[in-house]
């Protein structure tokens, strides 16, 4: 049996407070994304990404004592919204195979290596032989929450298994993984940010739960940014922003990025959410977006050829 410490001492997001307001919550998340989100840390994450093209090793959890997950836990937020959150995030990250193959699709012909790394290798019958690093840790997401799910409720539940948008090439394949390259980063900032924001309402072995999946999707956001960069470096701010915000064309189905994420508020029971609640996460949205842009200000050309080469 782990030995449990109290909320006070075991916390990660700096001070606990019994009932944070939002100025505490907030205090809690500045905590958090300054820890975890720190330039040092993130370089190290990008630096790894070359290593694991050669020998990809998947990261290891710490040791989570499940038993110990309990109500009293969710802090600064409505238990019962709390969990209309996990529910809407285990449907969302359910899907993993759909998302690493899709990738991969986009991927195999430019960059065989990442396409590696996200969606592993098929064969020429198009099984798949080999999963994707990315994949060996994305799937670890649905039953950690399923777990917390049924600890804190009682209650065994299924993730919904949403289709997901699938390959869609045009005949420029280089615009075709810019454009599915951007959405890619922009769901991993989603994540990142959802799951910060869960850590500043938790604690003990809930939040240690949490920062297992935020370590991951910071990993990944990480890899697939500075991979970006990389392979597109004459983007500008506005061509990035006009990709995200319009629709393709009305030959595809392919959705907005304003459209994904009514659809993600929508999952999220966004509107049982309380007006605190709401301006902290937009809060984490903006400062988290702030700590990652003066870290890609980093990523120069002559950096990110040291690690990847030349094209």
């Amino acid at each position: 049996m782990l030995n449990t410490l109290s909320p006070q001492t075991q916390d990660l997001a700096s001070k606990t407070f019994a009932q944070p307001d939002y100025f505490q919550t907030q205090q809690r998340i500045s905590s958090l994304i300054n820890n975890y989100l720190n330039p040092e840390k993130l370089q190290k994450r990008l630096e790894d990404l070359p290593v694991q093209w050669q020998n990809p090793q998947a990261r290891p959890w710490k040791t989570i004592d499940w038993q110990e997950i309990n109500r009293n836990q969710i802090i600064g937020i409505n238990a019962e919204v709390f969990l209309s959150i996990l529910i809407g995030a285990m449907d969302t990250e359910a899907p993993i195979r759909g998302y690493t193959q899709t990738s991969r699709q986009y991927l195999e012909k430019l960059h065989p290596q990442m396409a590696r790394f996200v969606g592993g290798t098929v064969g020429d019958d198009r099984e798949l032989l080999e999963l994707g690093l990315w994949e060996k840790e994305e799937r670890q997401h649905t039953p950690a929450l399923i777990k917390v799910y049924t600890q804190l409720t009682g209650e065994k539940i299924t993730p919904k298994f949403r289709t997901v948008r699938g390959y869609l090439p045009t005949d420029d394949p280089h615009e075709d993984l810019y454009r599915h390259g951007l959405h890619r980063v922009a769901t991993e900032y989603g994540a990142t940010c959802l799951y910060l924001w869960l850590m500043a309402h938790s604690t003990g072995a809930l939040q240690d739960v949490l920062e297992e999946l935020l370590q991951d999707e910071i990993n990944h956001m990480t890899k697939f940014w500075g991979f970006g960069v990389w392979a597109f470096p004459d983007t500008s701010l506005w061509r990035v922003g006009r990709t995200l915000i319009k629709t393709r064309s009305q030959n595809y189905q392919r959705n907005n990025l304003i459209r994904t994420l009514r659809r993600m508020m929508a999952t999220l029971n966004w509107s049982g959410w309380s007006l605190s609640n709401k301006a902290s996460l937009i809060f984490t949205f903006t400062y988290t977006m702030r700590r990652l842009w003066m870290w890609n200000n980093s990523l120069t050309t002559e950096y990110l050829q040291t690690l990847f080469g030349t094209k």
